[in-house]
């Protein structure tokens, strides 16, 4: 069965970076943009960050352009711009697709499973929010527009934690 630390992405400094060093560890996976109208999540990820990375939590966000050209920079950039606007500290990967034919490998098994309550099927837009469990497995996906604070979101982490 497919979990989290059978992919290996590059990093946002395009090395190869195995998922597998996020064994037992809480991961939300999202693909995010730096000139959406959902920009603005970065700072609520990163205060879930904050707030849970001493218990065993991450926040891998994923570079994505296919939405509306909302991340047209190079890697560089989008890392620069994270960092200075949103302080951001969480791991941040190279550009992907998440959708379509060039479809990142982790995007096409996280898609692929019915997970409430989004469900499974193609990405709406930036800042689709998928949660892993400390073992590997989908255990929930968000859409775009659930706020990083949202009461249903904070509590599947603090539940995926509690694990």
């Amino acid at each position: 069965m497919t979990q989290l630390r059978d992919f290996t992405p590059k990093g946002i400094d395009g090395a190869p970076h195995s998922l597998s060093s996020y064994a037992n560890q809480v991961c939300l996976i999202v693909n995010v943009a730096s000139k959406c109208g959902l920009t603005p999540h970065y700072k609520g990820l990163q205060a879930l960050y904050e707030k849970y990375k001493d218990r065993g939590f991450s926040v891998l966000g994923f570079p994505c352009n296919q939405f509306a050209g909302q991340e047209p920079g190079t890697e560089a950039e989008i890392q620069q711009f994270c960092e200075a606007r949103y302080g951001v500290s969480f791991p941040l990967f190279s550009k992907i697709e998440v959708n379509g034919p060039g479809q990142d490998p982790l995007f096409t098994w996280l898609t692929s499973i019915d997970a409430a309550p989004e469900g499974a099927g193609a990405i709406k837009w930036n800042f689709g929010k998928f949660l892993v469990g400390r073992d590997g497995a989908l255990l929930a996906r968000f859409g775009p527009r659930t706020e990083p604070e949202a009461p249903e979101l904070v509590q599947a982490i603090e539940s995926a934690l509690a694990d």
